[in-house]
């Protein structure tokens, strides 16, 4: 995982994709397939992307995360929190491929999503990406772990007060 993201006018054709991804924290090229309903991937075999809805649960992918390339969860409103879960469940389970936040994501999000796990957001609608670039810098040290491998993110303040 790389702890900078790609921005669009860093990454030329990388925010044109057909999947519209406007920030990624990854090294590997871009999933280019389609994405299945959470059904739709437990009923087959090979699919490499799923894209999971509210409701959905998460957990009936953890026996399949070693064929799984992309997860993509789907935030239909802002006010909507359950993605998050998703993500950490994933993480916290192993999951090493792009986890990708699409939908009504928001610029104070961010940086909460990343801490999650994300590390690829296409939002619904283009976020401005200095503001962006300050969402995903904030909060330099945590009082909490989480499943993110930013710089920094390893040590909490806790921990920091006492070495």
């Amino acid at each position: 995982m790389v702890d900078k993201p790609v921005f669009d006018s860093e990454a030329g054709s990388l925010g044109a994709s057909p999947d519209q991804v406007q920030f990624r924290f990854r090294d590997d090229d871009p999933v280019g397939h389609a994405t299945v309903t959470v059904d739709a991937f437990l009923a087959q075999s090979n699919s490499a992307a799923v894209r999971i809805e509210p409701g959905d649960d998460t957990r009936e992918l953890l026996d399949h995360l070693d064929r799984l390339a992309l997860v993509e969860v789907n935030f239909p409103s802002f006010s909507d929190g359950r993605g998050y879960s998703a993500a950490r469940i994933l993480r916290e389970a192993g999951y090493r491929g792009e986890l990708r936040a699409v939908g009504d994501v928001l610029i104070d999000q961010l940086s909460h999503m990343r801490r999650c796990g994300f590390d690829a957001f296409s939002p619904d609608k283009p976020l401005d990406e200095e503001d962006a670039k300050r969402a995903f810098a904030t909060w330099e040290n945590v009082y909490q772990h989480a499943v993110d491998t930013r710089a920094g993110a390893r040590s909490t303040i806790p921990e920091l007060r006492h070495e």
